[in-house]
C-alpha cells in the first residue's frame, strides 16, 4: 500500500519571499494538494551567517496571505540538529566519512574542474589531519552512476566519485551541511515527493546516496524550472529580487501559475483561496516548461 503523500516546501530565511520562492512554493503545493495530500513547511535555517532577522516570520505571513495553508506546525532545522547528530555517528560507525581540513584555496588548485565545481581529489582521505585539527567531514562516494527520473525534466544521472567527489555533511564551522540536513528530514517528516527548483537538480543523487547510506527511503523528485534575470541570474535576495506583493496576492498567484505553464484562472476570482483551489483541480504537471531556467519578467 502506497504512503499518503506528503509534499513540503523549504524556504532558507535570507530574505523576504521572492517570486523565485513563490514559484517553488506554489509548484509543491498544487501537486500536494492535486494528490489530495499534506503540504510541509520547513524553514531551512541551518546557516546563521546568510540568515535575515525576522525573514522567516517575514515569509510565513506572506504564504499565509497569499492562501498557501500548510498542515501541521512549522519544522525549524536549528531545533533538529540532534537528528542529525545521530545520522553523523551513523555515517561514521559505517566507516564512511573521514576529518577534512583542506581549504577552498587547496581545493581549487588540487582538484581537477568539473560541471559542478572543482571535484574533491580524496586528499583527507589519504591522509586525514590530527584529531586536534578544526575539520570538516566528509562522506565518501562510490565510482557507480546514481541515476532516477524526474517527474518535470525526466531521467537524471551522475556518477558522484568523478562529477563531484567525496562532499561535506559536516562543516569546519560544526554546522551541518545542507545536504545532510535535507535528508534527515525528509525522512523524520515522511515526504513522499519533493517538488524544488532546478538549481538543486544537481544535489539529488548525493541525497540519494545518503538516503541509501542511512537506509532511509528515496522520495519522488520534481524539479521545476528556476526563475532568472536578464543576465541569467537566479532571482535571489543576493541579486536583488523584490519581496512578493502580497497586498495583490491574485496577482502574484497567477504570474506564478503562468510561469509553471499552468491553465489562467478566471477574472472573476480574486480571492487567492478560492483562485488556489480553481488552480489545484487543473494542475497539469505535463503542462510545466521542461527547462531549467526561464527568464522573468
Amino acid at each position: 500500500m502506497r504512503a499518503p503523500y506528503r509534499g513540503r516546501f523549504a524556504p532558507s530565511p535570507t530574505g523576504p519571499l521572492h517570486f523565485g520562492s513563490l514559484v517553488a512554493a506554489v509548484g509543491s503545493f498544487l501537486r500536494a494538494r492535486h494528490c489530495g495530500g499534506d503540504w510541509l513547511v520547513r524553514m531551512e535555517d541551518l546557516d546563521p551567517p546568510r540568515e535575515v532577522p525576522g525573514a522567516a516570520e517575514e515569509i510565513l505571513r506572506a504564504l499565509a496571505a497569499l492562501g498557501l495553508d500548510w498542515d501541521g506546525e512549522v519544522a525549524v532545522q536549528s531545533r533538529r540538529t540532534a537528528r542529525y547528530e545521530r545520522a553523523l555517528e551513523r555515517l561514521a560507525a559505517g566507516g564512511w566519512t573521514y576529518r577534512c581540513n583542506c581549504s577552498r584555496a587547496e581545493l581549487r588548485r588540487k582538484g581537477r574542474g568539473g560541471a559542478l565545481g572543482p571535484i574533491y581529489p580524496g586528499t583527507c582521505r589519504r591522509s586525514p589531519p590530527a584529531a586536534t585539527t578544526a575539520a570538516a567531514v566528509r562522506v565518501k562516494t562510490g565510482d557507480d552512476v546514481i541515476a532516477f527520473h524526474d517527474q518535470i525534466q525526466g531521467p537524471y544521472a551522475q556518477n558522484l566519485a568523478r562529477e563531484v567527489g567525496d562532499f561535506v555533511v559536516h562543516r569546519a564551522d560544526s554546522l551541518f551541511a545542507y545536504q545532510l540536513a535535507v535528508v534527515v528530514d525528509d525522512a523524520a517528516q515522511g515526504v513522499t515527493e519533493v517538488v524544488r527548483g532546478t538549481d538543486l537538480l544537481d544535489s539529488t543523487p548525493r541525497q540519494v546516496h545518503l538516503q541509501r547510506l542511512l537506509d532511509l527511503p528515496t522520495p519522488g523528485y520534481c524539479h521545476l524550472p528556476i526563475a532568472v534575470d536578464a543576465a541569467g541570474a537566479k532571482l535571489s535576495k543576493q541579486t536583488g529580487a523584490a519581496p512578493v506583493d502580497t497586498e495583490r496576492p491574485a496577482r502574484a498567484l497567477r504570474a506564478a501559475l503562468a510561469f509553471l505553464g499552468q491553465p489562467s484562472p478566471p477574472p472573476r476570482l480574486s480571492e487567492p483561496r478560492a483562485l488556489l483551489r480553481w488552480a489545484v483541480g487543473r494542475w497539469q504537471p505535463g503542462s510545466v516548461p521542461r527547462r531549467l531556467t526561464i527568464t522573468f519578467p
